[in-house]
């Protein structure tokens, strides 16, 4: 199945609807390079960029609700801990089981869930919130 950014999950923050966006378009490509049982290289490469740029959004994010004093940042911040700590298990998951690319493939239902669910119940409240300053 593959990852689509939907308009439902517009946030409403132009910057942070732009980095899903982006998100979501190279968690789909990975997810095709599992299913295309591509090099165990590339897929650890593409693990790799979707690490560094979810911990770029979620510092991204994370500041502009400081900036604008969103009362529920440290939730977010927890939620965002535990997302990269499930990104860092599906890398090694990946890797201890030789680059078994079922391992991607499977963990696609995993992210697609999380995101869309982060998105539209808890991102979605940073643009209410930011709308009524």
């Amino acid at each position: 199945m593959p990852v689509e950014w939907t308009p439902n999950l517009t946030v409403g923050v132009e910057h942070i609807d732009e980095q899903h966006k982006t998100w979501f378009k190279k968690a789909n490509e990975l997810f095709e390079a599992g299913k295309e049982r591509r090099a165990k290289e590339y897929i650890n490469q593409m693990l790799d960029f979707l690490d560094e740029y979810t911990k770029m959004h979620f510092r991204d994010e994370e500041a502009y609700m400081a900036k604008i004093n969103y009362p529920e940042l440290e939730a977010q911040k927890k939620a965002h801990e535990s997302f990269i700590n499930d990104l860092a298990k599906l890398k090694s998951d990946y890797n201890q089981n030789n680059g078994n690319v079922l391992v991607i493939i499977n963990a696609n239902n995993m992210v697609l869930k999380w995101l869309t669910n982060h998105i539209l119940n808890m991102d979605k409240k940073i643009g209410e919130f930011a709308k009524n300053l």
